[in-house]
């Protein structure tokens, strides 16, 4: 199980000076344990070693980058049991997805291993008339010094993986606050963290509350804020002041069936069932909206229903469980409230609907009005609407009538609806032949509209965080 008590980081070492902060196994709602947490003071402090760690963080040679992430490979792969259970208990994630998650971390930091031998810039050709014979320019990508990084509660491990691993591959220090809800994975990171060589300074790990997190998104030393998280980032970008900022902002991600998929309607039914319902629907790119065209309707809606029935919920820490807790009663209330209220409008409940405290039925529903929140806005949740199409256009429209657009997926063997799909939608990323959840460690992930702007993945994220810098060399005669 975890530890007694967990300390914060603060200029690369472990500071214990309270308990504080109370974790709560999202399941039985007992205390799990305690961490401390930094004042005022100890965030200036983690601000200042971060500025003063810039220069050092800039000479740490690519290869001894390299070799830390490698150690942190090595140790995660050791602390695998640990780091699952972990997830699985102060974030309510069921043992098999936060096994999952864990693997994901391994590969994140593996990814970011490679990368950061890799920062290569380009030769350019000068000579482009008369007047600049003899000039030769060449570049390459510099650190850009000292970032922030926020990240929310659904995946603490991976999301702290995808801004933490590139910073230190790049030569950034960094300061994360990760969610106060689940902050043991972050913690047992920078235990890993704090074995290495890592210049002084190069990390803390400050587990914050949001009011106290200020000075992560307006101070001006920073040179780049990354968050991830929900609509609560516009705010963040506008306080941000000059530094670069990324966000992704969650998504109400949606999956066209296509005419030409009739004989492969149980396939599809599983891995739609896996998009909407892993970790209890709790990511930004779950399956939300499901479109069937009209003849593959009826049968893909038994299906589906037939299989999300099948579903056990209950203790995360069992392995036969696929539906765990929401992260509090509070979510699993609000979605609730979103089911009843599209019901009252028209919708029909399919299955699910159901809650005990932070404990929400698998849901599915159909004929659910366009502007309901359950369509509209992004659910978190354990919840799938179902709706028909006829015609490709309209399944098209219907996914783009959305403030968000994060991923989409098309199950299709068409070519050329599987190329409209990828002209037309209007999205980050659009996934063929499989769920919008799918996601590799070093794709470029993100989105636009209140999906948010720039984007994540290993060499993406690297980019961000250094910056171009060009050298003219004249050769004289």
């Amino acid at each position: 199980m975890l530890d007694k008590t967990y300390p914060y980081y603060l200029a690369n070492r472990p500071q214990q000076p309270n308990a504080e902060l109370e974790v709560r196994d999202k399941y039985s709602g007992k205390v799990a344990t305690r961490v401390a947490v930094p004042d005022a003071r100890a965030i200036e402090k983690a601000i200042v070693a971060a500025v003063k760690a810039t220069a050092p963080m800039r000479a740490f040679k690519p290869w001894a980058r390299q070799a830390v992430l490698e150690h942190c490979v090595a140790r995660f792969t050791e602390r695998r049991d640990e780091l699952a259970m972990a997830l699985c208990v102060e974030a309510g994630k069921p043992i098999r997805d936060a096994a999952g998650e864990v693997t994901r971390l391994i590969e994140t930091f593996r990814i970011a291993a490679a990368e950061a031998v890799r920062l290569d810039g380009q030769t350019l050709n000068l000579e482009l008339a008369p007047r600049l014979d003899g000039y030769h320019g060449y570049t390459r990508r510099v650190p850009i010094g000292a970032v922030s990084f926020i990240t929310p509660f659904n995946f603490p491990l991976n999301l702290v993986a995808h801004k933490v691993a590139p910073a230190i591959a790049a030569g950034c220090p960094f300061v994360l606050k990760p969610s106060e809800k689940t902050p043991i994975g972050a913690l047992i990171i920078g235990q890993v963290l704090a074995e290495t060589d890592l210049p002084r300074g190069a990390f803390s790990i400050l587990p914050v509350d949001g009011e106290h997190a200020t000075p992560l998104v307006e101070d001006e030393r920073f040179k780049l804020l990354s968050f991830t998280g929900g609509q609560i980032g516009w705010d963040l970008k506008a306080r941000a002041g000059r530094k670069k900022v990324v966000l992704e902002l969650g998504g109400n991600a949606a999956c066209i069936i296509d005419a030409d998929q009739a004989g492969k309607l149980d396939a599809i039914v599983e891995r739609l069932v896996f998009g909407a319902f892993y970790q209890s629907g709790q990511s930004c790119i779950g399956v939300q909206r499901i479109y069937a065209h009209a003849s593959l309707y009826e049968p893909l809606k038994k299906k589906l229903v037939a299989a999300t029935r099948k579903l056990k919920a209950g203790d995360p820490k069992k392995k036969d469980v696929f539906i765990g807790p929401m992260i509090d009663e509070a979510a699993a209330e609000r979605l609730q409230g979103w089911i009843d209220e599209a019901r009252r409008a028209g919708a029909r409940l399919l299955c699910g609907g159901k809650r005990q405290g932070n404990m929400l039925e698998a849901t599915l529903m159909e004929d659910v009005p366009r502007e309901a929140k359950a369509n509209r806005l992004e659910a978190f949740g354990p919840f799938a609407l179902l709706a028909p199409f006829d015609t490709l256009d309209e399944a098209i429209a219907q996914v783009n009538d959305a403030d968000y657009g994060l991923q989409a997926g098309i199950f299709t063997d068409s070519l050329e609806h599987a190329m409209r799909a990828w002209d037309e939608l209007e999205q980050g990323g659009v996934i063929v032949n499989d769920i919008p959840s799918f996601r590799v460690d070093n794709m470029p992930y993100g989105g636009i509209k209140l999906s948010g702007f720039g984007r994540e993945g290993v060499g993406y994220a690297i980019e961000d965080m250094s910056e171009v810098r060009l050298m003219v060399m004249r050769r004289r005669e």
